[in-house]
């Protein structure tokens, strides 16, 4: 354990943000998406809540403010008619930890997959909300 670390960023995701440079992508992946199959290097947090998680993350991970859309969701598949209110509480967790009203993108599934094959790592969860997908863009720490 360490002081300021959520309990929920294992070591082997502390080490991937750490080696994570400007501009590259993490993806937090919820329960249905095939992270094993796309991913370069895949991260494991099973049962894991993304909220959470991302909450854990954005404490030490800067979003990229150098682009104007530092975070991409799944869009959603025209014509299903599911809600997605965890891309407010996704919204509310950035403004708070980052000050920021990020603009995100949002990308059809299958655009999304194809931008998920070039993430830096992908973290598998168990968010069971759909459409939670959410890639996040590495920015920089400025003294």
């Amino acid at each position: 354990m360490l002081i300021g670390i959520s309990p929920l960023i294992s070591p082997e995701l502390l080490r991937i943000l750490a080696e994570m440079g400007h501009g590259d992508e993490l993806l937090l992946a919820d329960a249905n998406f095939p992270a094993a199959r796309l991913a370069h290097r895949l991260i494991r947090c099973p049962g894991m809540p993304i909220p959470e998680l991302l909450d854990g993350i954005l404490r030490l991970f800067p979003l990229d403010k150098y682009t104007a859309k530092p975070v991409t969701l799944m869009d959603v598949v025209p014509g299903d008619p599911v809600d997605t209110p965890i891309w407010q509480r996704y919204a509310e967790i950035i403004e708070e930890r980052c000050g920021m009203r990020a603009a995100d993108e949002r990308l059809e599934r299958y655009d999304f997959y194809e931008r998920a094959k070039s993430a830096y790592a992908i973290v598998a969860t168990g968010e069971r909300a759909q459409y939670a997908n959410i890639i996040l863009k590495k920015g920089v720490i400025i003294p």
